[in-house]
């Protein structure tokens, strides 16, 4: 099986960063157990501080499906309706080539 990755952009109410590291913090602490989640990235925008993008590789699709389904990411979903000003956009994507894979 080939690796997968997940590029998310999440924009954040400007009032709700700190909510935001709070809850990802947690999410952090679960990513560092799972054997198959490889790179797992947070990222902001220079030019906007509430944008928040994240990198995810996994060494395939049932990795990503363990960390999907993990109750680290239902808590963080759970309270992404008071942190996020509009939709969340994930992209899916099969790493080609790059250094480190």
């Amino acid at each position: 099986m080939s690796k997968v990755s997940l590029i998310a952009k999440l924009p954040l109410k400007a009032d709700k960063k700190a909510d935001f590291l709070e809850k990802f913090d947690a999410m952090m602490e679960a990513v560092a157990g799972e054997a198959g989640t490889e790179i797992y990235i947070l990222n902001f925008e220079q030019a906007n501080e509430n944008i928040a993008w994240i990198y995810e590789l996994y060494t395939d699709a049932e990795a990503m499906g363990i960390h999907s389904g993990s109750d680290a990411m239902a808590d963080l979903i759970g309270a992404m309706g008071d942190i996020l000003d509009g939709a969340p956009e994930m992209i899916m994507t099969v790493p080609h080539v790059g250094k480190g894979l």
